[in-house]
């Protein structure tokens, strides 16, 4: 009988074993990467330690899996942070493509392509959200968004789940308050799990006629909308009297594109916004603008606002709060603190109680002067944090030129009326305003320091959990921005798609349409495409680029004329656009020299420790090197830089961000550089760590696109040798 008893345990054990699913089974094996950025406080911190600052210098590549995705002659770029969930790695390629692999061999396991109607503009991703039922009657599941649509796929097949919204997916659009069909909505980056909701922020547009930015809280099995926060207040709501009367209905932006982080324990999530639209005027939305550039605190079950911290009034600079939040415990005095941190493209860390809000250095108001702009009414004041100092150079005077009597070259700013001999870097910095932060911007061109991509970026910064250390890269590149007064009527042969061009075009593909870097050039698009693709990627969007589907077809229709440089058959006067605002952006772009390099002195990129507990610094080093550079008297150069850190439990940084498309590991001690290895295409992603099977591995997205570098579709995961 006892042999009968043993044969049929071992049936038994035969049959768990092999019916059991990899995704559900836990394994004592295996250390996950199940929350973007490594877990609800956006740490980037993971406990492995088998890698460390002894042996990091044995790394070997351990697998790579192209993902695809990529399209001949369009720039592409993938900015993911993969999840790893038992023993099986998530990401998305260059084309929004869901796939599943092994996460010990990269051998692909299945691939979810969206297959949503008029689903043109892509968009980007940076990450995924997972949840976990507790239920049988529920899998778990993984939602991305693509597009305009937030999509719910089982992590055990790859499908669907068809009882989410509508066959799987629901539409960003709805719920806002306006005609969807006219609103340009998406989500790069992954929404906050919290109990049975999933909470979006989204990007919308920067120009004038965007959408609204409210953040809603989506129920994780139906889709249905549980709650909605309105970022541009409405009558009745905390906030509104800081925007014109009905503001709310027209004005866009207000949104939270970067990220966020949840205490789980105490249920409030933590949203960062951006700048209000447009993003360089702000004639028509007089005030404070609450909730932009705000860092919001919301009971995560309900919505309610707890508290808030605005970090510009009335921005004018399109200084979005670029990152999600960390939080943390900050040790004062022996007591332990809840803290949030939020660090800024301007360069600066602000810390609070994260329960109170209650600023933990001080924040002084400081006065600035007025805009010169007709119609424009900048806020008297800005606030800055006292402590930590900026960990980016907040002023650019000639003194900081790294050879002022080069030639000048402004990236994608040329002016129409430029001599043909260039002013050197010092003649064409002292023609413009060059005063610090908050330095209203003006026709004559003004020096936005740090630029329009930070100091620091989405990548976001590291803060090691155990104790209060944060670790951020940073840029350190100027841009010039300059205003175009728009004219109603421009006069006997101007174009009537000129005005709509330089509102809606101009910020992104430059003041002459010369195409920023990773952004194409549109002067010679007549060449490429037809006159009716260009019309539907500027309603649809396109890759990175969203839709302007507030336009309408006469407008559309002006602009792609105008940028073709063909006659109209009808003469349509840009006046008739529904947009009005007096100025557009006539330049806009980095300062280089005849070289292709920033102007400022070197590192232009850098990577650096702050004590949260202190506010003092640890260290700071250049990140990355500009090959090309050739001058013995800077060793390492730093680079621009994109993607953030992941630290762990070894003592070991790694970052891969930089321009020259390799990988690094630090010793989060000191900042010593330990080990590096060259990428296919560049890492703009925040790396992750896990472990599988006994063994730790690091995972980086070469999706490379970004500062004109090549594009990429590989995934790369390196490990110790066996």
């Amino acid at each position: 009988m006892r042999n009968w008893y043993l044969l049929i345990g071992l049936i038994l054990t035969f049959i768990f074993l092999g019916c059991s699913n990899p995704v559900e089974k836990k394994s004592p094996f295996t250390k996950t990467w199940q929350h973007y950025l490594g877990d609800p406080e956006r740490s980037h911190f993971s406990e492995l330690l088998e890698i460390n600052t002894t042996n990091v210098n044995s790394l070997k590549l351990a697998w790579s899996y192209k993902s695809g995705g990529l399209e001949e002659g369009r720039t592409t770029q993938i900015q993911t942070n993969p999840l790893i969930i038992d023993g099986i790695l998530y990401g998305v390629n260059p084309s929004i493509e869901l796939f599943a692999l092994n996460a010990k061999t990269g051998s692909e396991i299945w691939k979810y392509i969206p297959n949503a109607k008029d689903n043109t503009g892509l968009g980007l991703n940076r990450g995924l959200s997972y949840w976990q039922s507790n239920s049988e009657s529920e899998e778990n599941r993984l939602f991305f968004a693509s597009g305009f649509r937030l999509y719910a796929v089982s992590a055990k097949t790859g499908k669907a789940i068809d009882t989410f919204g509508e066959n799987g997916s629901i539409d960003l659009r709805d719920g806002l308050g306006r005609n969807k069909e006219q609103l340009a909505v998406y989500a790069n980056t992954p929404g906050a799990i919290y109990k049975d909701l999933i909470i979006m922020g989204t990007r919308v547009g920067e120009g004038p006629g965007s959408s609204p930015g409210h953040i809603r809280a989506y129920d994780v099995v139906t889709g249905e909308i549980r709650w909605t926060f309105h970022t541009i207040p409405q009558p009745g709501e905390y906030g509104y009297q800081t925007w014109p009367k009905d503001a709310y209905k027209t004005v866009g932006g207000a949104n939270s594109w970067s990220g966020n982080a949840v205490d789980l324990d105490r249920g409030i999530v933590y949203f960062p916004t951006g700048s209000a639209a447009f993003d360089w005027y702000g004639g028509d939305r007089h005030g404070e603008n609450l909730f932009a550039n705000s860092l919001l605190a919301l009971d995560a079950q309900t919505g309610e606002r707890l508290w808030h911290f605005q970090f510009v009034h009335h921005d004018m600079w399109d200084r979005d709060l670029p990152a999600p939040p960390n939080l943390f415990e900050l040790d004062r005095d022996g007591d332990k603190i809840p803290a949030v941190a939020q660090v800024t493209k301007s360069g600066h860390v602000f810390v609070f109680n994260r329960v109170t809000g209650e600023p933990l250095f001080p924040i002084e108001e400081k006065e600035y002067p007025p805009s010169s702009l007709k119609g424009e009414s900048a806020h008297s004041t800005q606030p800055l944090p006292t402590k930590p100092a900026p960990f980016a150079r907040q002023e650019l005077t000639k003194n900081d030129l790294y050879q002022p009597n080069r030639p000048a070259f402004v990236d994608d700013f040329v002016d129409k009326d430029q001599n043909i001999d260039p002013p050197t870097v010092l003649e064409k910095l002292e023609s413009i305003t060059s005063k610090g932060q908050f330095m209203p911007i003006d026709t004559l061109g003004t020096i936005l320091y740090p630029g329009a991509d930070g100091g620091a970026e989405w990548g976001g910064a590291a803060l090691d959990p155990r104790d209060g250390v944060m670790y951020v890269n940073s840029n350190e590149m100027a841009w010039i921005v300059r205003m175009k007064e728009v004219l109603e009527d421009e006069g006997e042969g101007s174009h009537p798609g000129e005005a709509l061009t330089q509102i809606n075009c101009a910020r992104c593909h430059g003041g002459e349409l010369q195409g920023l870097a990773g952004i194409p050039e549109l002067q010679t698009i007549k060449e490429r495409l037809s006159l009716d693709s260009i019309g539907k990627i500027i309603k649809n969007g396109k890759g990175a680029m969203p839709g302007m589907p507030n336009l309408s077809e006469v407008e559309i229709n002006a602009i792609t004329h105008y940028i073709s440089g063909i006659e109209m058959e009808t003469d349509h006067r840009a006046e008739k656009s529904s947009i009005k605002v007096p100025y557009a952006v006539a330049g806009f772009g980095r300062f280089k020299d005849d070289r292709g390099f920033p102007v400022v002195k070197p590192p232009w990129g850098t990577l650096n420790a702050i004590d949260l507990n202190t506010g003092e610094y640890l260290w700071k080093v250049p990140l990355g090197h500009e090959e090309k550079l050739n001058d013995p008297s800077i060793p390492i150069s730093g680079t621009e830089n994109y993607g953030g850190p992941v630290i762990t439990a070894g003592g070991l940084l790694f970052i891969a961000a930089t321009r020259d498309e390799k990988i690094r590991a630090f010793d989060m001690k000191n900042g010593q550089q330990l080990w590096e290895d060259n990428l296919p295409a560049g890492g703009y992603a925040t790396p992750a760590m896990y472990e599988v099977g006994g063994q730790q591995f690091l995972v980086v997205a070469c999706g490379g696109g970004k500062m004109g570098t090549k594009s990429g579709d590989e995934y790369r995961a390196y490990a110790l040798e066996k």
